[in-house]
């Protein structure tokens, strides 16, 4: 058991030895299990995406996007509340793959101030750069919503 005393449990998303890839939601329960009350996605986190193979170069870029989002909802939104409501959703066509961060019962939001932290400037760049997209953040007083609009041969679907 760590020294915290709480019971941790390791889990690893499979990549498949044929495709070199991941499924979107394996690898998003994965990464997001660490932000939930219980460690489990579903309770204060909701994923419905469809099923979609992550090419093994991009999970890493992914990955990272996931994480800076998480943790700003940890720290500043919906996460930061236990009411707090994390719901991702995901469409695919023929040429993109568009992933919705959508927070709900977080903080009020205020008016943003200043420059783009670090953070910001790096996932504008992962997304724009190693994923060929584009991320849109939106405030609407319910919380923030992110929408990223993701190349779909980029990410190796």
């Amino acid at each position: 058991m760590p020294p915290s005393g709480k019971k941790s449990t390791y889990r690893a998303v499979r990549i498949s030895q044929a495709t070199s890839a991941a499924a979107l939601s394996e690898l998003l329960s994965l990464l997001l299990a660490a932000y939930d009350d219980r460690g489990l996605v579903g309770d204060r986190i909701t994923l419905s995406v469809p099923e979609i193979l992550i090419g093994e170069g991009s999970i890493t870029t992914l990955a990272l996007i996931v994480h800076e989002l998480a943790t700003n909802s940890l720290k500043y939104g919906a996460l930061s509340r236990v009411c707090g409501h994390l719901q991702i959703s995901c469409t695919v066509d023929d040429r993109e793959v568009i992933l919705v961060w959508k927070e709900t019962g977080g903080p009020p939001i205020a008016a943003l101030r200043g420059q783009p932290g670090f953070g910001s400037k790096l996932i504008r760049n992962s997304v724009s750069e190693q994923l060929s997209g584009t991320i849109h953040f939106s405030w609407p007083h319910e919380g923030v919503v992110v929408t990223l609009r993701l190349n779909k041969a980029r990410l190796g679907v």
